[in-house]
């Protein structure tokens, strides 16, 4: 018997991976990462906020593989610790959107008339704002730092997800099955969160990937202006904002945190593109 279960299950998982080299790419950078963060305190060979004197933008090396950066801190160390941050950034950054929004935009679609009206104007009244202005706006009314950034996020984030889950409930509400449900007398709060938002999500999953970019651009961007991750702790964007100055006799204080979130955002990208796939789901 197990030697018919295994071959199975190995021509099952050959199936999802084998054809979707999207995939594999999109979850081997994300584990990559994600495994850079949980080990960086045993793999970092230093410490990432000691500072050298002696070492000021030493350039990369056996000792420094990514060099030091001015205040002769290890680079490499700190872009692992900065990988703590950063996937904390994307994660948490979607997290607080997506919820509010599909909650936001389940109750708008399946109630409809006046309830939806008053989302559908506050959702205008927020677009009507320049994303980052809105969102540096409200960082600079709470102070700089992560938790005005998360509050930042979740009060301007939500609203591309309550419209895609409102545009599914709207259609969905008068399927068959919803209709049967209605007919066999379940209550409103059942119909609509376990009949009609597990078949209205897909596409709000799909977008989380692309948005996961989104939002650790956002925070490395609002990180750059000294208004996120405050020093010295080690953050990616911070890292481009402190290297900046030395970008033409010390590339490697800017360029390697750099790259680490292109690399982050691109594999959020690839699993995007490859959710959208397995799901049927095409922004």
């Amino acid at each position: 018997m197990t030697a018919g279960i295994l071959p199975a299950g190995a021509f099952a998982w050959k199936r999802l991976f084998g054809a979707r080299p999207t995939l594999v790419a999109g979850c081997a950078l994300l584990l990559f990462f994600l495994l850079m963060a949980v080990l960086s305190p045993v793999l970092a060979p230093y410490d990432p906020i000691f500072q050298n004197a002696d070492m000021r933008l030493a350039p990369p090396s056996l000792a420094h593989p990514f060099g030091t950066d001015n205040f002769g801190r290890d680079m490499l160390s700190r872009v692992m610790w900065g990988t703590r941050i950063d996937l904390q950034i994307a994660v948490i950054g979607v997290l607080f959107p997506f919820l509010i929004g599909t909650f936001i935009g389940t109750i708008a679609g399946f109630f409809g008339g006046v309830v939806d009206a008053i989302f559908m104007r506050i959702i205008d009244i927020i677009l009507a704002f320049p994303f980052l202005v809105l969102m540096l706006s409200i960082i600079a009314i709470l102070g700089p730092g992560l938790s005005s950034f998360y509050i930042a996020m979740a009060i301007v984030g939500w609203v591309s997800y309550a419209r895609l889950i409102r545009a599914q409930i709207l259609v969905l509400k008068n399927s068959d099955y919803a209709m049967a449900a209605v007919s066999l007398g379940f209550s409103r709060t059942r119909i609509m969160f376990r009949h009609l938002l597990p078949n209205a999500v897909a596409g709000s999953l799909v977008f989380v990937m692309s948005d996961a970019v989104l939002v650790l651009l956002s925070g490395a961007s609002i990180s750059y202006l000294g208004l996120g991750v405050q020093p010295p702790l080690a953050e990616w964007g911070v890292m481009v904002a402190e290297g900046q100055s030395f970008l033409t006799t010390a590339w490697w204080v800017t360029v390697f945190p750099g790259f680490a979130i292109v690399l982050l955002a691109f594999g959020f990208s690839l699993l995007g593109d490859a959710l959208g796939d397995l799901l049927g789901v095409h922004e």
